[in-house]
């Protein structure tokens, strides 16, 4: 089972919402704990860890959720065994928590926002709403981007334009293929390099409570 760290509101009970954010390649579970302070009042949040260690890639001390090719391409393997183990941990969440979650969302920044649209994408009857901050859209059939053809799950894409990273053309390369597959997409860019933006967090909670 995935190790995780996470934050539950004083007197949680069932039906609490929870957002599951994937940290990006390289790092460790408590690293999008800093990002709580921006959550709506009433969510728990839970911050996993990737299956993989890094550096057996090259990414230093921390994990990673599968190893990266090249552009928009990953190492299938790795790819099913970072999502076969994330979905394993969604599965046990009630039981790691103490309390049954109400509404999921799972989202991540770059590695782990292209897991998390992986997984969403992957699974879309588990969850009405995903969240990408500076991931991209995996060309494989591994996922499947015309699943979200029906509107579900719904998407925020948030993306630096001057992300060196994961580079800006990427995320309209990925966008582009899910607006033709039919997706509700909701998208924000934003004159930043490779990090999450005090407005970019913003915006997507914003997103999140628009939801159903």
């Amino acid at each position: 089972m995935l190790l995780f760290d996470r934050y539950l509101p004083d007197g949680a009970t069932d039906g609490l919402p929870i957002l599951v954010l994937l940290h990006g390649r390289g790092s460790h579970r408590g690293d999008l704990q800093a990002l709580r302070p921006g959550l709506p009042a009433g969510w728990g949040l839970v911050t996993p860890q990737g299956p993989h260690p890094g550096h057996p890639w090259g990414y230093g001390p921390g994990w990673a959720w599968y190893r990266y090719v090249a552009d928009d391409r990953v190492d299938e393997v790795s790819l099913r065994q970072g999502l076969d183990a994330l979905g394993e941990f969604m599965d046990a969440l009630p039981s790691l928590l103490g309390v049954e979650p109400g509404r999921v969302v799972v989202g991540g920044f770059s590695q782990g926002g292209t897991a998390a649209l992986a997984w969403a994408l992957r699974n879309p009857t588990r969850g009405e709403s995903t969240l990408n901050f500076s991931g991209f859209l995996i060309d494989s059939p591994l996922v499947p981007a015309e699943a979200a053809a029906g509107g579900r799950p719904r998407i925020f894409w948030g993306h630096g334009r001057r992300d060196p990273n994961i580079p800006f053309a990427l995320a309209e390369k990925g966008r582009l293929r899910l607006r033709e597959a039919g997706a509700t997409l909701v998208i924000g860019d934003y004159e930043i390099g490779h990090w999450i933006a005090p407005e970019e967090l913003e915006d997507a909670m914003t997103f999140l409570a628009s939801g159903r």
